[in-house]
């Protein structure tokens, strides 16, 4: 049995770590967040210890090294808003444990080189969560281009649509500067997905950047990609609203839907069971879509000409 510590525990995605430290038959001991609204860890970890100012979760963590020959902490998992996860995997590694990180891991590609620079130093590991690299669907799908001609070029549409209400451009979601931005906040995984699957990035051209949608031009050494993103509900196809939908997913590749919509609720126990045998994902692996993001959210969006998404049409 691991014990973790947990930084962000009121936030959305906090309990579905929770519930994989639990699933992988491991124990939170501590947890942070300025917010006291984490009745949730009564479901799962009752007798963890919750801190609201990180000075004291800091000394409690320190104290318990200190007690137990500097590793009292196997893991930290971090849940807290984007731009805070470089300086909690610092902390994580100077304090003896290795990190778990959710995306995105940074902001910035330069960020990484630094988080390696501690790796080297405490001789601790950062792994990230990259949810879509162990979806069965997503490695099917890798697989086949992998075994497919080496000088293809699949076409490929990425619409994603998560409608967010009014709170969402009230919260740290609606800083660029906290949160990196739409394409930064939900679709980092989406864009480190299509570099596992089809290779290198080669081009990176952005038709649209708002606070609430997105979209571009990707290109890789084996697909060209136009992706639209967006938390606006009146971006979801008519039919999918009457119906009552507010979200939207769709991949399509040369025509044909990849169907990945089931399985998302066990990705993450998927996740830290390969993290706890040795096979996380680690910062290296996380620099081209880091890159990518990155890239979009500095440039100035081009014109309507060449392939551009659908969507952009209305």
């Amino acid at each position: 049995m691991k014990n973790f510590a947990l930084i962000g525990a009121a936030g959305y995605i906090a309990p579905r770590h929770m519930q994989a430290i639990k699933a992988t038959g491991n124990n939170l001991v501590a947890a942070y967040d300025p917010n006291d609204s984490v009745g949730i860890i009564d479901s799962h970890f009752p007798d963890a210890d919750f801190f609201t100012e990180f000075e004291r979760f800091d000394r409690h963590i320190d104290k318990r090294r200190r007690a137990n020959n500097g590793r009292a902490i196997d893991y930290v998992s971090i849940c807290s808003p984007n731009y805070l996860h470089d300086s909690h995997m610092r902390f994580a590694l100077r304090s003896g444990a290795d990190a778990i990180c959710e995306k995105p891991l940074v902001l910035n590609p330069w960020n990484i080189d630094g988080l390696i620079e501690i790796e080297g130093d405490t001789g601790r590991k950062v792994n990230t969560i990259l949810q879509l690299r162990v979806h069965p669907a997503i490695v099917a799908l890798r697989e086949k281009v992998l075994a497919g001609p080496k000088d293809r070029k699949h076409e490929v549409d990425l619409s994603y649509i998560t409608s967010r209400g009014h709170w969402y451009l009230q919260s740290w979601k609606g800083d660029v500067k906290k949160s990196g931005g739409i394409a930064t906040n939900i679709g980092v995984h989406f864009f480190d997905m299509l570099h596992y699957i089809f290779g290198g990035l080669q081009q990176n051209v952005v038709h649209l950047s708002t606070d609430t949608k997105a979209a571009g031009y990707l290109e890789y050494e084996h697909a060209r990609v136009r992706w639209f993103l967006s938390v606006d509900v009146e971006d979801v196809p008519q039919a999918a609203r009457e119906a009552g939908q507010r979200t939207f997913r769709s991949i399509t590749v040369d025509g044909e839907e990849i169907e990945f919509s089931g399985g998302f609720t066990d990705l993450h126990i998927r996740s830290y069971e390969e993290i706890l045998a040795g096979r996380g994902f680690g910062l290296e692996e996380n620099r081209t879509a880091i890159a990518t993001v990155a890239a979009i959210r500095n440039a100035t969006p081009a014109a309507l000409t060449g392939d551009y998404h659908p969507f952009l049409r209305k």
